[in-house]
């Protein structure tokens, strides 16, 4: 008889909204969470750039299952453009691979702005994450390989600038999943025909995880007592705020724990499709998601489906 193995750790859940610091991948920094809470399990959703500052929600346990719905959230981003020069990667660390004198004037600038906003195609860098026949694009990027990405559709809900000098210019953006701020700045200063560079850039906003319930890193490693560093979790089901919720009776929470779907009456059913918003998570159709709770805690994603909700994640939180 086959024994199964002890998982290494403490059976924590919840999100860590980090506030990463600059100088530090976002695998780095799950790496140091996990081990601050000794959890089990640990991810993060939506990479953040090591010259790149701010949000970094990090997924302890339970929370892990819910990465797939917070990847696809809006994000919102401050970043400075550097005119003068331009480099291989567009931001600060690449190697400079054109220069100008130019300068755009702000009236300029903010002229350009409307043609970068709104749902627009976008060529992603060559410096990103995504895989060219199985490889990495930067790292092809690095080893010298020719290459074209394809444009793709994203949205830019804002784009403001907030501050500007004679060699920069600062912005906000908002923007949906899969937006490079890089190759927003990549593009604009072409449309100014001009050369410029991302030299800072801060996450502020990641779904409902924003600066204001975000915690440094740092002060995070100062927390010696337990519940205290507990208290700083966010719940699991802070990724899901989105998605309507069903409150469970102890019969129904009992049904769906063993696997078994809930029948719903009609008035049940009528306000939970009321709520539901058209989403496609991890390339499939989650329109008729549904968080279903019991006693203030989530129990289980359901997929809403014929007068009744059939579990398709299971939440094991009772085990904490």
């Amino acid at each position: 008889m086959s024994r199964q193995r002890k998982k290494k750790g403490d059976q924590v859940s919840g999100w860590v909204c980090l506030d990463k610091p600059v100088d530090l991948g976002s695998t780095d920094a799950v790496s140091r969470i996990k081990r601050l809470y000794n959890a089990q399990k640990a991810g993060h959703a939506g990479t953040l750039d090591p010259l790149a500052s701010g949000i970094l929600p990090i997924a302890l346990g339970e929370a892990t299952k819910t990465v797939p719905f917070l990847m696809e959230a809006e994000k919102s981003y401050r970043f400075t453009i550097a005119w003068g020069q331009t480099t291989a990667s567009f931001d600060r660390e690449g190697e400079t691979t054109a220069s100008s004198d130019v300068r755009p004037p702000l009236a300029d600038v903010e002229a350009a702005l409307p043609a970068f906003r709104g749902e627009i195609m976008q060529v992603p860098p060559n410096f990103s994450a995504i895989k060219v026949n199985g490889e990495r694009a930067y790292d092809l990027a690095r080893e010298g390989v020719a290459f074209e990405l394809e444009a793709r559709a994203i949205i830019v809900h804002r784009l403001e600038i907030t501050e500007h000098d004679a060699d920069h210019v600062t912005f906000e953006m908002d923007c949906g999943k899969g937006s490079y701020v890089r190759a927003v700045v990549r593009d604009l200063a072409s449309a100014l025909n001009a050369c410029g560079h991302v030299s800072a850039l801060r996450r502020t906003r990641v779904g409902d995880f924003t600066e204001a319930n975000a915690t440094p890193l740092e002060k995070l490693c100062e927390i010696e007592d337990t519940a205290d560093r507990l208290g700083v979790l966010l719940p699991v089901e802070t990724a899901l705020d989105d998605i309507p919720a069903l409150a469970l009776t102890t019969e129904d929470a009992f049904r769906l724990k063993q696997g078994r779907s809930v029948v719903l009456v009609p008035r049940q059913v009528e306000e939970l499709r009321a709520r539901l918003v058209p989403r496609s998570v991890a390339g499939h159709d989650a329109g008729r998601t549904v968080l279903a709770t019991y006693e203030g805690r989530a129990h289980a994603l359901c997929e809403l489906r014929a007068g009744r909700v059939s579990p398709t994640r299971i939440f094991h939180l009772d085990q904490e």
